[in-house]
């Protein structure tokens, strides 16, 4: 009786494992023959159902909306993520998008709230330490570093800063 349990267990779990595999897939019908726009909608549309409630996942596809000039898409996602009490990581996941795309003044803005939010984030305040100074605030950035570097001498956020004077984007 104990074996047949055993096997019946080892039997369930390995046919729920190939389900779930099998439903990692993607079928190539969403890309293949088809215009680059209908491609990356219709993988877009997979990568939501992908992300289920994931809020840097939706994020993610938010900016490539964004970004591909569909901003009112790429809008709407941000809208839905961070009206819902957002973490700090959120804010400044999507101020990201905002820079990257230039419009500083819509980054400063949540890059601002999310160091509010989460004083201890020595990295975050590198990185927009650089971003400050990159758009010709000096003063602030320098603020900032000084922030950063009070809370922890993080390797990572000493790249931010040192690229920043040299004109060099913090990676992301």
């Amino acid at each position: 009786m104990r074996v047949r349990l055993a096997l019946l267990t080892v039997f369930v779990f390995a046919f729920g494992v190939g389900v779930g595999y099998a439903a990692q897939r993607m079928d190539p019908s969403h890309y293949r023959s088809k215009s680059k726009e209908d491609a990356g909608k219709a993988l877009l549309q997979q990568a939501l159902i992908q992300a289920k409630d994931g809020s840097w996942e939706r994020i993610a596809i938010g900016r490539v909306y964004y970004l591909s000039g569909k901003k009112n898409e790429g809008q709407a996602i941000f809208d839905e993520v961070l009206g819902k009490e957002p973490d700090p990581s959120d804010l400044f996941r999507v101020a990201r998008v905002y820079r990257e795309a230039g419009e500083w003044p819509r980054a400063k803005e949540l890059f601002d709230k999310s160091l509010q939010l989460n004083p201890k984030d020595e990295k975050g305040f590198a990185e927009a330490g650089a971003y400050y100074l990159l758009n010709g605030d000096r003063a602030t950035a320098e603020t900032l570093f000084d922030r950063s570097f009070k809370i922890a001498s993080e390797f990572w956020a000493t790249v931010a800063a040192a690229g920043a004077y040299l004109g060099v984007h913090p990676q992301e």
